[in-house]
């Protein structure tokens, strides 16, 4: 399902910034919630939105 591979994406793509900028950036998650303090490259989420609904990495 598309909804599927969008949350995942979302959460990959969030996951790999806050690990990049721990200092910038928490994520974490609650079953079908997250919780994000702090700066996120919006450009970078974007894309891995649109790359999982073409079917990308």
């Amino acid at each position: 399902m598309n909804e599927d591979l969008v949350r995942e994406a979302i959460m990959v793509e969030l996951t790999r910034q806050a690990e990049a900028s721990p200092s910038t950036l928490q994520v974490e998650a609650e079953d079908d919630r997250i919780i994000v303090n702090g700066e996120l490259d919006l450009d970078a989420l974007a894309m891995a939105i649109i790359g999982s609904m073409a079917g990308g990495p």
